[in-house]
């Protein structure tokens, strides 16, 4: 019998591996974190298959997202990147990389992870919402809106209200499966 998957994810091969897998499942980790942080920020304004296409070569490209290599990055090691067709090569957001994790590990040091900084912005437990259609749920949220706002006074960049509420999806700090979905109470 077919299991039943949101609607955005069905047709894709790799769509409904990330969903089936992934997607809406809780992050702790902060190597993990931050990969989906740095995802999220280069999808923006593009579609997440896109990224999802290119995420092995962004790991390759960023260090498997190793953000205290990231963080000190040099012009050299930058332009690389921009000539990498592997990877979106947009001048901004691969800076935006660099200076993000930059930020990323002085949350760490201020509050011992950046899990734990994260995470207290849902009291350490996911937000379930019952969604009947994906299409129902919202791309941001107040709490989004605070989220943002406060990565972006720490020094982020591209981290605006939709990129966190998708990055809050990601990494199940939402759940944002539809009711009906295989995954609904999985995760």
């Amino acid at each position: 019998m077919e299991k039943h998957r949101c609607g955005w994810c069905v047709g894709d091969d790799l769509y409904e591996a990330y969903h089936d897998k992934e997607w809406g499942t809780p992050v702790k980790d902060d190597k993990l974190l931050f990969e989906f942080l740095i995802l999220e920020t280069f999808q923006a304004g593009l579609s997440w298959i896109t990224i999802l296409r290119k995420r092995e070569n962004f790991r390759k490209a960023f260090d498997n997202f190793d953000y205290k290599k990231i963080a000190s990055y040099k012009q050299d090691k930058i332009d690389a990147l921009l000539q990498d067709a592997g990877i979106i090569r947009n001048k901004l957001k691969v800076n935006s990389a660099i200076t993000n994790a930059a930020a990323y590990i002085k949350i760490q040091k201020e509050f011992g992870s950046f899990s734990a900084y994260i995470w207290s912005f849902v009291n350490n437990k996911p937000i379930k919402n019952a969604l009947t259609n994906y299409k129902e749920g919202p791309a941001n949220t107040p709490l989004s809106d605070a989220i943002s706002k406060d990565l972006k006074k720490r020094g982020f960049k591209f981290v605006g209200s939709t990129v966190v509420y998708a990055f809050m999806q990601a990494t199940g700090m939402v759940n944002d499966h539809e009711i009906s979905c295989f995954r609904y109470n999985e995760v």
